[in-house]
């Protein structure tokens, strides 16, 4: 049977669904792994990949997706440099991208529109739970990016009003000290040494990329206090987290936040709805989980 252009033929088959994680280093990602798992375990035929795109690349990228006939595309992951530049780009977007000003999650809708969603503050918020850590008066932010500001909006879910953002370049957090201010948080930025003479606190997270070495050690009454987030995975233990356990100090990995951002990512390519738990979800993350 003849169909008309813009008509859909109903003999054709369904076209496949894709997913990917985006963003550039991306080959150490462990996002297809996770994603993977998941659909496997919900009997979803879908196909999830790790695509290098660069800063810049990112409009180039959805052109593509939109011209692609040969798959349905329902979604992204997007890791650094893309978080802010896909902004630009959303036709709509969560109350937690509005507050972080970040995004690290895209759906495509049916009607071709393109919402977006950050699922690295509910991640951050549920991993420091696993670790027993539910309220905090004080923490210690370290970095001014992207990630920096949806672990500060995370921060101060978790009740959090005093948090000192050290950064290498402390002009480029004024940012994540403006977003403080709007959630009501008393910020203090100051550079990477203020780490060896930081005072207790109840939580630190280092929200700086893998390998990166701070050159300065944390203090003695930051380690006995704090627990300390490090969001990178690769490598692992970071020379930050190396210091920490290297003085008895309490840890989180980063694979915890990837965990669970990634849970809340399928929710969203799923249902649309990052509140909507999966069907079965406790062994939906298990299998998650078990990927890594």
């Amino acid at each position: 049977m003849e169909t008309t252009p813009g008509e859909t033929n109903p003999t054709a088959p369904p076209r496949p669904v894709r997913l990917a994680v985006l963003g550039s280093p991306i080959g150490h990602s462990k996002s297809p792994a996770l994603h993977r798992a998941a659909y496997e375990r919900l009997g979803l035929d879908w196909r999830y990949d790790a695509i290098e795109v660069q800063s810049g690349g990112f409009a180039g990228f959805l052109e593509r997706v939109r011209d692609d006939a040969d798959a349905a595309w329902r979604g992204l992951s997007l890791t650094m440099p893309l978080k802010h530049e896909v902004l630009d780009h959303l036709d709509g977007a969560d109350r937690l991208v509005e507050l972080a000003g970040a995004a690290n999650t895209v759906r495509f809708a049916d009607d071709g529109s393109i919402q977006g969603f950050n699922t690295d503050i509910g991640g951050i918020v549920r991993t420091l739970g696993e670790a027993d850590l539910e309220r905090v008066h004080r923490a210690v932010l370290i970095g001014g990016g992207a990630t920096a500001s949806s672990a500060l909006v995370a921060i101060a879910e978790l009740g959090a009003a005093e948090v000192d953002v050290l950064a290498r370049n402390p002009d480029r957090a004024i940012g994540v000290q403006e977003l403080g201010r709007r959630l009501g948080l008393v910020v203090r930025v100051r550079p990477l040494d203020g780490l060896a003479d930081a005072s207790s606190a109840e939580l630190v997270v280092s929200t700086v990329p893998g390998g990166t070495d701070l050159g300065v050690a944390p203090s003695d009454a930051l380690v006995e206090s704090a627990v300390l987030l490090d969001v990178a995975y690769d490598p692992w233990p970071s020379a930050l987290a190396a210091a920490w356990l290297d003085r008895e100090g309490r840890v989180t990995h980063g694979l915890g936040m990837l965990l669970h951002q990634a849970l809340l990512q399928v929710r969203i390519f799923v249902s649309g709805d990052p509140f909507e738990p999966l069907p079965d979800e406790v062994a939906v993350l298990d299998v998650m989980r078990r990927s890594l």
